[in-house]
């Protein structure tokens, strides 16, 4: 099977749009945003073709497109949508197919379904980004926590901002799991800076080898 690689933030504004498109980039995949909230600006969607370097069929449209930027279930209920979870499934791709979760974990779709729940029906492999800022420790190791609890495969963390030596091994040892890289803040962030900045900062080959 083609592989299917989910990637998900401890909150949200950590930067893992960008780190989605660094990653569809460099693995030459797919991407994917099952529920898009927030439409007046330019969307996660849009960020990752504008970053990507990827052709623009390879930006799979969103399952849900909600105008509201507010947690999904606020977002649908503002816009009179019924969210169905059942009818997110991640789409068959020929190669590796990146898809972004909304927020972190526990963001909930509907007033009764998490992002968690969908994750753990696809059973897909996992990266968990997180800050490198005061603060991420605690927020890592329960996202890492409610993520075993549910029998999620992580491939490991991948840190987004400047070097926290400390933070980042005390996750990574605390958290039983693989340090995947750190993605520094961009000065330029265009399709070229953000692929020369995964291809000297990011283990993309732990990734994929995870996946596969």
């Amino acid at each position: 099977m083609t592989p299917r690689i989910i990637v998900t933030g401890t909150d949200t504004g950590i930067g893992k749009t960008v780190f989605s498109a660094g990653l569809a980039g460099a693995l030459d995949g797919y991407y994917w945003k099952p529920v898009q909230s927030g439409l007046d600006e330019e969307t996660d969607s849009d960020t990752v073709r504008r970053l990507s370097g990827l052709a623009a069929e390879r930006i799979l449209p969103e399952g849900y497109r909600l105008a509201t930027p507010v947690s999904p279930h606020l977002s649908a209920e503002i816009d009179s949508v019924s969210i169905d979870p059942d009818r997110l499934e991640p789409p068959a791709t020929p190669k590796p197919l990146v898809i972004e979760g909304t927020g972190g974990l526990m963001v909930p779709l509907t007033r009764e379904v998490t992002f968690l729940d969908v994750f753990a029906r696809w059973r897909a492999p996992l990266v968990l980004c997180a800050r490198t800022t005061l603060g991420t420790i605690n927020h890592t190791l329960l996202s890492i926590a409610a993520l075993r609890a549910r029998d999620i495969p992580l491939l490991g963390v991948a840190f987004i901002g400047d070097e926290n030596t400390d933070s980042e091994q005390t996750i990574v040892a605390m958290g039983r799991t693989r340090h995947l890289g750190r993605l520094p803040h961009l000065t330029l962030l265009d399709a070229g800076t953000l692929r020369a900045a995964f291809a000297a900062y990011v283990d993309v080959a732990r990734i994929l080898e995870g996946a596969a």
